[in-house]
């Protein structure tokens, strides 16, 4: 995805997406690179950040990876600091909780506004949640973690006043009050192409706010609206004069008036210009490292090192054993193997991750074991992971019967060659090595391995809509709550990838199963979420990681550090893993030079 983030600026992400991991200039969530140009025309300050990747949607409710524009352009009723981890109110003024804790009732802040000068109310709200979140006939990332209780009820949501909105859950809810951290969108914007439908019968939101869409045609209520897109080229971001904070002496925050994203294919070229003074910030990467370090004082910057970054990266093989239209998603021969957990198991022994993290991160990095982040503190640290053990897997694959030829090939039971394709996004420098490190050690137990970059968008597609591919190296956010990942463990939810059942919209999926294991999973979820004590939370989801570590629908690899060189004008930086230096973004200011 989880996959990037939703959490750029700490303003809001309850859910975990595909993250595109290295192929933008952040650490962390957002750790952004950015840039001090002054305009010679306005005099107008502004940070120039680098991505990889042109975003594929300007509407936050069908986003589903990283990077997006949203953690600039829009905000929710609360956020959760990534310094202290306490949730703090954003466009809400105050909640309470009722006494049996199934109703949260917020008050918005007073005179809140829209990008186009529209008031922002109680209704916006409603209209978020009732026709957008929880609408099932669009799909969203978000819903599956607002999901409550063994029956999966979705809260309701009704206005109780002009500022006063109430949320109901059936039972206690452990991320109530965090998964009201979610966007608000406005109704006068959007409420008629959710009631209205296309030919095929989908509401027409599915098709809103596209990346065709000219920029003063859509509304926000964050600190930045979208002013203006090039594909290939940049995504610029001006002040919104609207926004709600200020100063105590009335000032109009953010103070840094705009912000620019350019859009470079190769984490090398930022690397270059972020040494060429270019640029204000960017994501370390192991190889630069050490150079970047020497080269701190003479820059007048400062690499900020936030720990283990959060989320994870993984192989998964594809264990839908469905079909759609008579034709098998996955060849029935490969998905046996797949589905064989002996299989997973002796990939996962066969993987070097040591070597992964001395090659590759030059040693910045600590194997990940488990679908929950390191500095979570609902992490597992007693779990024991797959260290490298080749004859281990040949053992276990011995063990579910298959078998070497004469020149040390692997064949299934029935003399199949084991030869399968492993896909990841093309581009990212880190990524690519860690996929032609996987091809070198799995060819060491006679595995034989087509490695094919793809696209991030292709790549995406596969995983979401044909569902036809075999074994995908891929990201996913994290944080410090289980529940974001709900999306990933539900067997319904839209990131339950590695057996993805169709979303709302797509062509059905005939025989498509689900393992005992998924149940006890979700059903871990599900009462992970229910109970409000720490202590008893925790062991839920202890369980959940050992089952995980067992079946391996996930191999985890490496979790590198989150390393972030920071212009040292840029003032007001806290940095943190889990928000990376730009969480604060409408707090922070330049320094004059």
């Amino acid at each position: 995805m989880a996959v990037l983030t939703f959490r750029t600026m700490g303003k809001w992400r309850r859910f975990w997406v595909i993250v595109l991991l290295g192929a933008i200039a952040f650490s962390g969530i957002l750790s952004g690179c950015r840039s001090l140009l002054v305009s010679q025309a306005a005099q107008v300050p502004q940070l120039v950040l680098s991505i990889l990747s042109d975003p594929k949607t300007f509407n936050a409710v069908l986003s589903a990876e990283s990077p997006n524009i949203f953690g600039l352009t829009y905000e929710g009723l609360v956020t959760e600091n990534p310094i202290t981890g306490e949730i703090e109110p954003v466009l809400a003024e105050s909640w309470d909780y009722s006494d049996d804790q199934l109703s949260l009732t917020f008050t918005l802040k007073e005179n809140l506004k829209w990008s186009d000068g529209e008031p922002l109310t109680v209704d916006d709200v409603v209209f978020t949640y009732n026709q957008l979140y929880l609408n099932e006939d669009i799909p969203s990332n978000a819903r599956d973690s607002l999901r409550v209780g063994q029956n999966q009820v979705l809260p309701e949501v009704e206005k109780v006043d002009e500022r006063r909105v109430r949320f109901s859950v059936v039972e206690p809810f452990a991320p109530f009050l965090a998964n009201t951290g979610l966007p608000i969108l406005p109704a006068h914007a959007l409420r008629e192409s959710v009631e209205q439908k296309d030919s095929s019968g989908r509401p027409l939101f599915m098709s809103k706010w596209g990346i065709d869409t000219p920029p003063e045609e859509i509304v926000f209520n964050g600190p930045y609206v979208l002013r203006n897109y090039t594909t290939s080229q940049r995504v610029t971001f001006e002040k919104n004069p609207f926004y709600w904070d200020k100063t105590p002496t009335g000032e109009q925050k953010p103070f840094i008036e705009r912000v620019v994203w350019q859009i470079v294919e190769s984490t090398d070229t930022s690397f270059l210009q972020f040494r060429s003074g270019s640029l204000d910030s960017i994501s370390v990467a192991p190889d630069f490292y050490s150079l970047l370090k020497r080269e701190e004082e003479r820059g007048q910057f400062t690499i900020h090192n936030g720990g283990p970054a959060y989320g994870t990266s993984f192989i998964t093989f594809n264990l839908n054993q469905g079909t759609r239209n008579g034709r098998p998603l996955v060849d029935p021969i490969r998905s046996r193997w797949f589905n064989n957990v002996k299989f997973r198991q002796a990939v996962a022994y066969a993987i070097d991750r040591q070597r992964m993290i001395n090659n590759l991160y030059r040693g910045l990095g600590r194997k990940q074991n488990s679908p929950i982040s390191i500095q979570s503190p609902f992490h597992d640290d007693s779990l024991i992971g797959y260290d490298y053990n080749p004859e281990k897997a040949k053992e276990l694959l011995l063990e579910a019967g298959f078998q070497y030829n004469g020149a040390g090939q692997l064949l299934d039971d029935q003399g199949n060659l084991v030869r399968w394709s492993l896909m990841t996004n093309a581009g990212n420098k880190i990524r690519e090595a860690m996929a032609s490190q996987i091809k070198q050690d799995l060819e060491q137990i006679g595995m034989q391995i087509d490695y094919a970059p793809l696209a991030f968008n292709v790549l995406v597609d596969r995983l979401s809509n044909s569902l036809e591919w075999e074994c995908c190296l891929l990201g996913l956010t994290g944080g410090n709550e289980p529940n974001d990942g709900a999306n990933v463990w539900f067997p319904e939810g839209n990131l339950h990838m590695f057996n993805q059942k169709p979303q709302a919209g797509r062509e059905p999926i005939e025989g498509w199963q689900v393992a005992d294991w998924e149940h006890r999973i979700a059903d871990l979820y599900i009462a992970g979420a229910r109970e409000l004590d720490f202590d008893r939370r925790k062991a839920i989801y202890v369980e959940s990681q050992q089952i995980a570590n067992e079946y391996l629908p996930f191999i985890y690899l490496v979790n590198p550090l989150s390393l972030s060189a920071v212009r040292d004008r840029i003032q007001g930086i806290e940095f943190s893993a889990l928000g990376g230096a730009f969480w604060d973004l409408p707090n922070l200011t330049i320094a004059s030079e």
